[in-house]
């Protein structure tokens, strides 16, 4: 991707912008999370379980709820032969070298998700991911769709094949960076999380505003960097985005 285009600007693929881009993605999701959560209908069986924050394979089973779902060790042999399949990456090749089986266990139990919410009533487990996307194509839905359910293929297929009894399914949030959304799937999406059909409408407007905002403070920070701040109270007059990011 050209440097200095609006695609690299807005990715984690370039180096000075990527820390403001996570923060903003993080912004956007964590805010839209909450608000799902906090907009349960009443007789909602859910339970989301990563409210604040993402958290890996390895720390979910150390939970209770999820023991109950299947056991570590269960889960580890079904998705060793799943990992397998999957292309080992340059930068991970020399761990691959050295232990192969460490190698794929490790890669295993340290996959990250958006969010996850269970209803252990109904035996059912959801996976939620959100992506942003830069292009104006009409498309971009089913290419971040695809693009979400890929990054989580192996966790759905090695959690269906050690616990049959249970539905497993993943659902995708998908925005375009200037503020698209397309309505019908985001509905969709959130009356199969419950969420009262009288909060549906605030919540839409309420994402919306939130990547808006967040795509203005992402290039206000390529512009800030660009022309240059100095000063050791720089940061003074400067909004605070997350952690110790400031635009």
């Amino acid at each position: 991707m050209p440097e200095d285009t609006y695609g690299h600007i807005n990715s984690a693929f370039c180096d000075g912008m990527a820390t403001t881009v996570t923060a903003a993605h993080r912004f956007i999701w964590r805010h839209l999370y909450t608000s799902i959560q906090t907009a349960q209908t009443l007789t909602s069986k859910l339970k989301f379980v990563t409210p604040h924050a993402e958290n890996c394979m390895s720390m979910l089973w150390q939970e209770e709820d999820f023991k109950q779902i299947c056991s570590r060790e269960s889960l580890m042999k079904k998705a060793a032969d799943i990992e397998k399949t999957i292309v080992v990456k340059e930068h991970e090749r020399a761990r691959y070298d050295f232990d192969t089986t460490m190698f794929y266990e490790n890669r295993f139990w340290n996959r990250r998700q958006g969010g996850i919410v269970i209803n252990k009533y109904h035996r059912i487990l959801y996976i939620l991911e959100f992506k942003r996307s830069s292009d104006r194509n009409k498309n971009f839905l089913r290419v971040k769709e695809d693009e979400a359910n890929e990054q989580h293929r192996n966790i759905i297929e090695a959690l269906r094949a050690a616990a049959p009894e249970w539905t497993f399914e993943q659902i995708n949030f998908v925005a375009e960076r200037r503020g698209a959304v397309v309505e019908d799937d985001f509905y969709n999406k959130l009356q199969k999380l419950n969420v009262q059909a009288g909060k549906r409408d605030k919540i839409l407007l309420a994402h919306v505003q939130r990547i808006c905002e967040a795509q203005d403070t992402v290039m206000r920070s390529y512009y800030q960097q660009i022309h240059g701040s100095s000063g050791a109270d720089a940061t003074m007059s400067m909004e605070n985005i997350g952690g110790q990011v400031f635009v």
